[in-house]
């Protein structure tokens, strides 16, 4: 999931980040995420599969502990907790929640849909050598 992530990651990276969302760039990543997956499971679905994500991305990057999910979805806490990290703790933080919620998502919808989802947002995304099943079972065996 963290290769799935990064790909995600650095193909944000080249992308144009739109000036509508509130969130730091930093985790500008889930803003674009968050319209076709809160289509899929509604706000509410959305914020529980993001707060899980956070709980499980913790232990990897602790200072996660700083950082909510606000009741629309959105990431709180990231402005103040930005300001403190190095951008090397920043990208460990963001690559352990996006590769969780990337799990969550493998779990529950397939990986053809979650392959879809991310493909709607990311056309660009290199995603085709990539073995999700393979990868997602490896690292449940960590």
């Amino acid at each position: 999931m963290r290769n799935f992530a990064k790909r995600i990651l650095a193909c944000e990276a080249d992308g144009d980040l739109s000036a509508a969302t509130q969130a730091p760039k930093a985790f500008h990543v889930f803003e674009k995420m968050r319209p076709q997956l809160a289509a899929l499971m509604g706000n509410g679905g959305f914020r529980v599969l993001l707060s899980r994500a956070l709980a499980l991305a913790r232990p990897e990057a602790p200072w996660l502990r700083a950082i909510d999910v606000k009741s629309d979805g959105a990431l709180g806490g990231l402005e103040e907790t930005q300001a403190k990290l190095s951008s090397d703790a920043m990208f460990v933080g963001k690559v352990a929640l996006l590769a969780q919620l990337l799990g969550l998502l493998l779990t529950f919808i397939g990986e053809n849909l979650t392959l879809r989802l991310v493909l709607e947002v990311w056309p660009n995304a290199a995603l085709n050598d990539l073995d999700l099943a393979k990868e997602f079972n490896h690292e449940e065996a960590k």
